[in-house]
């Protein structure tokens, strides 16, 4: 697993073994998820979405505590998944960066607790499977603007989005900040230090 550029991000590229059967691979391995990150993920909730090409879901984010850290993999199509520092304080904090997902690199993504994500399918039928470290609790979760020009996140010119209206009607970074319901950074990193597992 390497770490992106936001703090808390790591991306994992699995090695394929192929051959005329098809192909095998490993998704999870706690130990060395472990190693690599020093924390642990125990998941309590596995989600599985489905979406037509063009659908943006996000940006969502969770408080913290307890916020919802996700290890992700797009196990059918593909997905550009763009990670976001919510962390109010962080140095990083407005910062994203974005990868692709797909059936082919099959590599998976985690994202501790105050990232915020979205995600815009690339194919029709763009399938993601993630498991949450807690329940998803809607009083939690917040929701900003994917389009917002502060944030300037680039999707895919030749692509239309498709939002909920949930999503379509979320505001701006500035006035979720602003409303003092995205988790602070020092808040985030007690979290962290708290919950990671001693080396």
């Amino acid at each position: 697993m390497e770490e992106l550029s936001i703090q808390g991000a790591f991306l994992y590229t699995p090695r394929i073994h192929s051959d005329h059967r098809g192909s095998f691979h490993e998704v999870f391995r706690a130990e060395e998820f472990r190693k690599r990150t020093g924390r642990s993920l125990r998941p309590s909730q596995t989600n599985c979405s489905v979406s037509a090409r063009g659908v943006l879901r996000g940006l969502h984010v969770a408080e913290v505590p307890p916020g919802q850290a996700k290890y992700i993999a797009c196990v059918r199509g593909e997905i550009l998944e763009v990670v976001v520092d919510l962390r109010v304080g962080s140095p990083g904090f407005g910062r994203w960066e974005a990868v692709r997902l797909d059936d082919e690199n099959r590599r998976c993504l985690y994202l501790a607790e105050g990232l915020g994500r979205a995600f815009m399918a690339l194919t029709d039928d763009a399938t993601m499977v993630y498991m949450c470290s807690e329940p998803y609790a809607p009083e939690r979760e917040h929701t900003i603007d994917p389009l917002d020009p502060e944030l300037g996140i680039r999707w895919p010119e030749d692509i239309e989005p498709i939002l909920s209206a949930r999503d379509a009607a979320a505001p701006p970074l500035a006035a979720v900040r602003e409303s003092g319901v995205l988790p602070g950074y020092a808040e985030c990193l007690d979290f962290y230090a708290g919950n990671a597992d001693p080396a």
